[in-house]
């Protein structure tokens, strides 16, 4: 039996991973759950999971919470000491985190410290701290399992093989406005955004996909993850999102992962590797299919990609700065206080306005987190 303390069980990725759990109970189970303010599905998910130890980041959704839940045999925690001491946790096996922006960081170099292997679906903690977490877990013998789908599919490509990889290849869907010029984009809502044609996401992350800053954030991880420099790592668009990703060799062979789109087969990997299990996941049928297209980036009407690989080869805080200034201004767009354009505008701005730190320890990289959201805020309100 593995005991999982998930970080992020009320979100897209935690939901589905409790999902997993429920069809395999025999070899899974629940050790501890964390969230930052449902309050109402945390308990649902207590009830049904029995977890004996649950976080909520928001404090007052934490004494709520205690309320709800006094008849049960459960600790509720509160604020980041609460995440930290769920992802240190003894009785936990394995620590996945799905925990959406920079919280994720602490608890996770937490778990690391502590022993636990990790399935990694908080980009963010590679995209500010990689130089500080791959260090870490090499040292830790700790595994780092992506839970993201492409990463899931390069980490799936590369297994078995000899490390002769010439360049990755991260696909890309284009999101909901693949297409579309930039006069056509300033005029897109946030309903429009929202409506990507074959994820099935959170907010954030599915207006990250609209303006490709996501494929930015996913090609730092990946640098991280495999040990590669940027430019080894070529984005493509494959607009069905049936090649989650893909691998070229020095001999010129590529090896490709396929599958329907659906963020549980990524997390049952994660969760039983290096076994596989069987699983419902809905089988691919090529004749239907008929073809698999394929597109460059167009970088020119959605800028975010570009800015973080410019973000991603200058190191240091930059990425830190890309990150905050779009966690602040995807915010103010889902509120409509800004347009789409202004979300790629802000980022830059953000970005040649800071002065760059060199190798930041984790104190630093939360610094300029702050720093740089108070600025962007600032600009906002101008």
């Amino acid at each position: 039996m593995k005991r999982i303390a998930l970080l992020g069980s009320t979100g897209s990725i935690g939901t589905q991973t409790l999902e997993v759990v429920s069809e395999h109970r025999e070899e899974l189970s629940v050790a501890a759950l964390a969230a930052d303010k449902n309050v109402t599905l945390m308990e649902e998910q207590i009830r049904q999971y029995r977890p004996r130890l649950v976080c909520m980041y928001d404090s007052g959704a934490a004494e709520d919470l205690k309320v709800r839940v006094a008849d049960l045999d459960v600790r509720v925690l509160a604020g980041m000491d609460g995440l930290i001491e769920i992802a240190s946790m003894p009785e936990a096996d394995i620590v996945l985190t799905a925990v959406v922006g920079m919280i994720g960081i602490r608890p996770t170099i937490a778990a690391i410290e502590s022993g636990k292997d990790i399935a990694l679906a908080n980009k963010e903690t590679l995209v500010c701290a990689g130089h500080i977490i791959m260090p870490l877990a090499r040292e830790k013998g700790v595994q780092i399992l992506p839970v993201d789908s492409e990463h899931s599919a390069i980490w799936q490509c590369l297994a078995g093989t000899p490390r002769r990889l010439e360049k990755i290849l991260l696909t890309a869907s284009g999101g909901p406005f693949r297409g579309k010029k930039r006069e056509e984009l300033i005029h897109m809502r946030p309903e429009d955004a929202l409506r990507h044609p074959n994820w099935q996401m959170g907010s954030k992350v599915t207006i990250d996909s609209a303006s490709l800053v996501n494929k930015g954030l996913e090609v730092m991880e990946a640098r991280w993850l495999f040990d590669v420099t940027v430019d080894r790592i070529e984005v493509v668009v494959q607009p069905e999102s049936i090649v989650h990703s893909m691998v070229q060799f020095v001999d010129g062979s590529v090896i490709a992962q396929l599958s329907v789109p659906t963020m549980k087969l990524p997390i049952e990997v994660a969760l039983f590797y290096p076994d596989r299990r069987e699983s419902a996941t809905p089988r691919l049928d090529f004749a239907k299919l008929g073809k698999i297209t394929w597109e460059a980036p167009d970088m020119e009407n959605f800028p975010g990609l570009g800015l973080a690989l410019t973000a991603a080869r200058t190191g240091g805080s930059l990425p830190t700065v890309f990150n905050a200034s779009n966690e602040v201004l995807v915010r103010a767009f889902l509120e409509r206080r800004i347009g789409f354009t202004d979300i790629t505008d802000g980022i830059e701005k953000a970005m040649q306005q800071h002065t760059l730190r060199e190798n930041p320890d984790v104190s630093e990289i939360l610094q300029v987190q702050q720093e740089t959201e108070e600025a962007v805020r600032r600009d906002l309100k101008a």
